[in-house]
């Protein structure tokens, strides 16, 4: 009973939304003023992605592609004054990038069309520092053309970076200039090469304060996103996808996508999350403490960007740096298994290939999830019990949306043994849970075998193998009911051979 009485009490607070006829907000919500207890997390409980975040979540892992005059300087950052001749990728093959990449398992490609440098990937119509100007095809050459139609054949989905600061540009630091400079190159990506689906925007803004300065009009941005590309996401400094707070690859263990985080640069969003002493690092984004000092919350889901290498560009001291497998699955389960997309940067080399070190880790991590994911110890098996309520195993999944009791017992068709759990939250109802724990009965004795807070679209745990007859999961507190559309439960590779 102490496990599920709390979810009792809160459930009854917001019986007023135990239907599926409840109000729902996309994307974001204003708080009333002076709302009574529990209201707050009663409606934050309800707040949903858009149709373009929730494609953008299911995606789960997405790759970057850092490509530039960087590439052939040995440099993470360019100054700007690289000569254009040095771009010379004699081999480049975008079929191979994203054959390999989808292989790996990837859904999305993102690359630096420009990078801080200020080459361009395509042939501008803005700058003669671009691939026109290189010995690559003789000047006719488009980077960007042949990573779309590499997408297209092979059915992957297609975003762009560009980045905001720009040190070759002479307009840089004329903000009214620069930022007409900026949307010339953006409407270029954006109207010549068809459908986009992510663009990812860093905040770098250089130079000052004692060189060029400059305000990035960002709501002229999303502006001219939303009409050119009503469907992509803007991710980063933009309003549908925050950045983690770190490069490590780590997300946090809670992870809220409903948060009191005002997206995007905006001079108003700035203000809120000043005035709320939170940004993109923060620890917590979205607590019921928080809530209770926010004025509105927003769906803004968490990517995780980390490269497989130790920089961002291809340097060739770094081929036997390349991150190994188990170093892949562990930022896999704290990336996607904390409800966030993982964005795995593999940058091409100066030859324009993917790396072969690259690749063995790349397919060596897509074989373990493979074998992972082949069998689901939960397959056909429905709760039963007080909590057992709209229960379904439909999709081969297991999934439940309890009415009374946050509390359900599950028997596996045999004796399960099993090392990794997986839940997931039905978000087109909201996030919902706040915390939750796993248990498991052998030999007539229950333990407990993991506990966690936030599920969100996926939450996946580890723990040391356990051999089990009947599984109980009990949601100990939750915003309002939770919809839990699938429950999982899988062996690790390494463990199926034991005992």
């Amino acid at each position: 009973m102490k496990l599920w009485l709390p979810a009792l009490v809160m459930m009854a607070c917001f019986s007023c939304c135990n239907d599926r006829n409840e109000k729902l907000y996309p994307g974001s919500l204003v708080f009333p003023v002076q709302p009574t207890q529990g209201v707050k997390e009663a409606m934050a409980a309800r707040v949903v992605p858009h149709q373009r975040q929730l494609e953008w979540q299911q995606l789960e892992m997405t790759a970057f592609l850092h490509f530039s005059v960087n590439t052939f300087t040995d440099r993470e950052w360019g100054a700007g004054d690289e000569s254009p001749a040095l771009f010379n990728p004699v081999s480049l093959d975008t079929d191979q990038w994203v054959r390999v990449l989808q292989e790996a398992g990837m859904k999305m490609v993102i690359i630096t069309a420009k990078h801080h440098d200020g080459f361009c990937l395509w042939p501008t119509k803005t700058t003669s520092h671009s691939v026109a100007s290189s010995p690559w095809k003789e000047g006719k050459g488009d980077v960007i053309r042949e990573l779309k139609d590499a997408c297209d054949k092979y059915g992957m989905k297609f975003g762009v970076y560009l980045s905001p600061w720009d040190r070759n540009a002479e307009s840089y630091g004329n903000s009214p200039a620069y930022n007409r400079f900026y949307i010339e190159q953006l409407t270029e990506l954006l109207t010549w090469y068809g459908k986009v689906d992510e663009v990812w925007f860093d905040g770098a803004n250089g130079e000052g304060p004692d060189g060029r300065t400059q305000i990035y009009d960002w709501q002229a941005f999303y502006d001219l996103i939303r009409k050119l590309q009503p469907d992509a996401v803007t991710a980063i400094m933009g309003e549908d996808v925050r950045w983690v707070g770190t490069e490590s690859g780590y997300g946090r263990e809670t992870e809220w996508s409903v948060t009191a985080l005002a997206p995007g640069g905006t001079t108003e969003s700035l203000a809120i999350n000043e005035s709320l002493g939170i940004d993109a690092m923060s620890r917590d984004l979205g607590s019921s403490e928080l809530l209770q000092k926010a004025g509105s919350v927003y769906w803004y889901p968490a990517e995780v960007d980390v490269s497989i290498r130790p920089g961002w560009f291809w340097h060739a001291s770094q081929d036997s740096l390349v991150k190994d497998v188990e170093k892949l699955i562990d930022i896999y389960f704290s990336s996607v298994g904390r409800n966030a997309v993982l964005l795995l940067n593999v940058p091409p080399d100066n030859r324009g290939l993917i790396h072969e070190n690259d690749i063995r880790s790349l397919l060596g991590m897509r074989a373990w999830l493979d074998d992972l994911y082949g069998t689901d110890l939960l397959k056909g098996s429905r709760p039963y019990g007080r909590g057992a309520s709209n229960a379904t195993d439909g999709d081969n999944t297991t999934s439940w949306s309890p009415k009374r009791s946050y509390v359900a017992s599950f028997v596996p068709a045999i004796v399960a043994r099993f090392d990794v759990a997986m839940l997931q939250e039905d978000i087109t109802r909201g996030q919902r849970v706040e915390k939750f724990v796993i248990e498991a009965r052998s030999d007539n004795q229950w333990d407990t075998i993991a506990t966690g807070t936030t599920i969100g679209y996926k939450r996946l745990l580890r723990f040391p193998p356990v051999k089990a007859d009947e599984i109980r999961l009990s949601i100990t507190s939750s915003r309002a009911m939770p919809h839990i559309s699938t429950f999982a439960l899988f062996l690790s590779p390494e463990n199926e051979s034991e005992d």
